[in-house]
């Protein structure tokens, strides 16, 4: 395989990105993980400053690049909206300039698509997607490398997604596992299934890779002998909370449960990005439970609490996996 070298590009969505060029990440953060866990000193990015622009709240992402950056060597400065006049008396795009003449590089979490690629547009730098409406690639080296981690390969693998289908995480998974050769499969209501020509692309890339795209409502087709369960929150960050009943009413029956978790492999894994509303114990959760009497959304707690569950795993990963987004396009 021919050296790969990302320096100075942007990381907006793993469909800029070749097998070889997300295999090269899956195994960078790899060695950053293991540089990490024998506490052996990695400053290899002193002297060099990142942005790091939250228009979302954030708990993991966040946490993730300002260690990672510290830990590189680097200074970083979080402009969330109350720090920042971006979109409210500054341009993006004038934003985005200044930014690019302080900074060395510079993380973007929110809403639109569009912005992240504005700011990589004009900025002169490197530019971070961590999170928008549309795509969430920071994640998928995370999930990807946990993945690895449990199997100790990629290709062949068969990764089920359950729930709202066309959020971002699930676009990008579909995304990934058509590059890395993983059979995928969106199982959720045709209401919420992905853009269709989302679809037709990974489908293009996946008839290269060997591997295949499938819709389907049907969760016992869906999750049998699968090697990955994923799902994620029915709500998505910025939706408005009137949803909640109709989401609940459309995705109820893909509940990852243990009767999911038992129609796939006897060695499949759990996945979910976080956060969750496994229980009670959050303020959305108790909510849910006093309006329409559920205790757990999507994933039975225990599920998300069982052996077969690598969210803590993956939730770690995150942080080896934005420092090698940051280090490979900034060294």
């Amino acid at each position: 395989m021919a050296p790969v070298n990302l320096s100075g590009r942007s990381f907006l969505t793993l469909l800029d990105f070749t097998p070889e060029e997300i295999l090269f990440l899956i195994d960078s953060s790899a060695r950053f993980k293991a540089l990490k866990r024998a506490r052996t000193p990695h400053r290899w990015l002193e002297g060099l400053d990142v942005a790091l622009v939250f228009e979302k709240t954030s708990t993991r992402t966040r946490s993730s690049f300002e260690v990672a950056a510290a830990d590189l060597g680097m200074g970083s400065t979080t402009l969330d909206p109350g720090s920042s006049q971006m979109g409210a008396k500054e341009s993006v795009e004038d934003t985005a300039r200044v930014l690019g003449r302080i900074f060395d590089g510079i993380c973007y979490r929110g809403f639109a698509q569009a912005t992240v690629e504005k700011m990589a547009e004009v900025s002169g730098v490197p530019v971070w997607n961590a999170l928008t409406d549309d795509f969430h690639p920071t994640q998928m080296i995370a999930d990807f490398l946990t993945v690895r981690e449990a199997f100790g390969r990629l290709q062949g693998l068969k990764l089920v997604f359950m729930g709202d289908a066309r959020n971002n995480v699930a676009n990008s998974l579909m995304v990934a596992s058509a590059k890395l050769g993983l059979d995928y499969v969106a199982c959720g209501p045709a209401a919420l299934a992905p853009a269709a020509g989302l679809v037709k692309t990974c489908r293009a890339i996946a008839s290269e890779t060997g591997s295949s795209i499938e819709l389907t409502e049907d969760v016992a087709a869906a999750t049998r002998e699968a090697d990955v369960i994923y799902t994620d929150i029915w709500l998505s960050m910025g939706e408005p909370a009137e949803l909640w009943g109709e989401r609940i009413r459309l995705l109820e029956p893909y509940r990852v449960t243990s009767e999911v978790m038992g129609n796939a492999s006897a060695d499949a894994i759990f996945l979910h990005c976080l956060p969750s509303f496994h229980d009670r114990e959050t303020k959305v959760g108790e909510e849910i439970y006093e309006r329409f009497g559920l205790t757990e959304m999507e994933v039975a707690d225990e599920v998300f609490r069982g052996p077969r569950s690598r969210v803590f795993d993956e939730a770690e990963n995150r942080m080896h996996s934005i420092k090698a987004v940051m280090y490979e396009t900034l060294r």
